[in-house]
């Protein structure tokens, strides 16, 4: 197994009830993506109102509609063991493209948020 790192990409959420897309690049040195974790400057409003689809290299990794809380965290889980494994997902291209999509929730109101996506990734030997 090659040397581990974290990459991180941040999406801004600025409109509620809408879908916000982007396209990450990894670095080259990266063969396979084994882990992704999701955070937010506001958990309350991504658990609620946060879906996602997630893709590596064109493989669909999460479905779209693909609930956020299922892939946060807390902090009572130890570091070690916070992301959700993927396996040996290969990167290929390097791309890692994520849609998130913000839904109306009546538990929490909607403001500005920032969704982060961590990927525990492996580096070429």
């Amino acid at each position: 197994m090659g040397s581990i790192i974290k990459k991180r990409f941040d999406l801004q959420v600025t409109e509620a009830g809408k879908t916000v897309s982007s396209v990450f690049e990894l670095d080259k040195n990266i063969s396979y993506v084994r882990g992704i974790l999701l955070t937010s400057n506001k958990d309350d409003l991504m658990y609620y109102r946060g879906s996602q689809k997630i893709e590596i290299n064109k493989q669909e990794i999460f479905p779209e509609g693909y609930e956020s809380k299922l892939l946060m965290c807390g902090i009572n889980v130890s570091p070690n063991v916070r992301y959700y494994e993927t396996g040996h997902t290969t990167v290929g291209n390097g791309q890692v493209k994520m849609e998130y999509k913000d839904s109306q929730d009546s538990r929490v109101a909607f403001e500005p948020y920032r969704v982060s996506i961590y990927l525990n990734c492996e580096l070429n030997e």
